[in-house]
């Protein structure tokens, strides 16, 4: 792939979805739903199938590779700043309330994704996959919530300080957590397949590299702070974050751990001095988000085929799925809210944050069609599963008109 073309492709999903971002944020969505859908449409479900020359012309085979090594550093950086933005001393003070709903908002939909799971094996299931990591695999997908989505919702609608926006935020920050461990999990399971004994070791070293993360790691990391307190978030901090990163990343894809899984824990056990971590953010997300993720959302775009969804039966799979999807994430965390003595308006409200799954989701979904788990037919069912409870986020939020309302202040998450 020569220079030019990487800058006709670059340049062309740059424009792409900084249009329908904003063109999503004219009526009322977050900007990641334009860019989710920027994605879409430049693959082979619009672009490719109705201009199929332009479509060879832009994303020539050639371009995949180095498209797909670009983003897959751009997905890094991102689960860094999501591990970042989440304290661990935090989330263990969480009181009772939070943990609740967190908890049901997690293994409803985990249930309900595992029950699925028995009608969809093994028609949609990647080749020679055990039902085990298929079903396991599913019901991580239906439990999965997007903490940066949720929060920039809460944000526009003014609800971030609110009891309300404190609750989700908190039950989110569990959630990824949740999430992230579970899909090592899998990922560890799918890699040693053929033999116990392998997954049993690989578990163990995994293991043992988070506690040696969350102590001795966690505790070396303190001299990031003062680091920062003398020369800023200059040059030198962010060249050790990101070699810290970059560190983890090697070591879990190396234990037979998704990379990014290491990225994430890499953020996770990083000082929470709050001025620090928003400036470190702020730097690595203008880099990220303005050109990195986009290539990410351009290549689940390439991936995601509408037109293999064709009649009743591939559709009525697919509603099925959006409905197990909204069933076990809003209704389990309304349901639980409603136990700890919140309002009904509250509760819905609380669900219906909780059922954003946005970018979180597709990076998920990626990794599920990168170990062979899901076919390209069900790897699209679940992206428009992503989509639809991403999107409906924010017209219901607007239908039940909410007002800000005091609320004790959470520490940042």
């Amino acid at each position: 792939m020569n220079t030019e073309q990487l800058i006709l492709s670059v340049g062309t999903i740059l424009l792409a979805e900084r249009a329908l971002g904003w063109a999503f944020q004219r009526i009322g969505q977050p900007r990641v739903m334009g860019e989710m859908i920027a994605g879409i449409v430049l693959g082979p479900s619009l672009l490719g199938r109705f201009f199929s020359g332009a479509f060879a012309y832009v994303f020539p085979s050639s371009s995949l590779p180095v498209l797909t090594a670009l983003s897959q550093l751009g997905l890094l950086l991102f689960m860094f700043v999501i591990g970042l933005e989440v304290d661990l001393t935090s989330i263990l003070k969480q009181r009772a309330a939070v943990v609740l709903i967190s908890n049901a908002s997690i293994l409803l939909p985990l249930g309900l994704g595992v029950g699925l799971a028995t009608a969809l094996y093994p028609q949609f299931a990647g080749p020679q996959v055990p039902f085990s990591s298929f079903a396991l695999f599913l019901g991580t997908a239906m439990s999965i919530t997007a903490f940066p989505v949720l929060a920039r919702i809460l944000k526009e609608r003014n609800l971030l300080g609110t009891s309300l926006g404190t609750t989700a935020i908190s039950c989110a920050a569990i959630d990824d957590v949740s999430a992230w461990l579970l899909l090592a999990l899998l990922t560890a399971m799918v890699h040693s397949a053929q033999s116990w004994h392998r997954l049993a070791i690989t578990l163990l070293l995994l293991i043992a590299f988070v506690a040696i993360l969350l102590l001795p790691v966690r505790r070396a990391a303190l001299f990031l702070e003062t680091l920062y307190r003398k020369r800023g978030a200059g040059v030198e901090l962010i060249a050790i974050l990101m070699l810290i990163m970059l560190a983890a990343s090697w070591t879990t894809e190396r234990l037979g751990v998704h990379a990014l899984f290491g990225a994430f824990m890499a953020g996770l056990v990083m000082p929470k001095h709050e001025p620090m971590i928003a400036e470190l953010v702020e730097r690595i997300e203008s880099l990220s988000l303005a050109l990195l993720l986009p290539l990410f959302f351009a290549l689940t775009g390439l991936r995601t085929r509408i037109d293999l969804l064709t009649g009743r039966f591939l559709w009525g799979h697919t509603a099925a799925i959006v409905l197990t999807a909204v069933l076990g994430k809003l209704v389990g965390a309304a349901l639980a809210a409603k136990t700890t003595g919140m309002t009904w308006k509250d509760s819905l409200a609380l669900g219906v944050l909780m059922n954003t799954r946005g970018l979180v989701e597709l990076v998920i979904l990626n990794a599920g069609l990168d170990l062979g788990i899901l076919s390209p037919t069900l790897f699209t069912m679940m992206v428009l599963m992503a989509l639809i409870t991403t999107f409906m986020a924010t017209p219901i939020l607007i239908a039940m008109k909410l007002q800000p309302s005091p609320g004790p202040l959470s520490a940042r998450i």
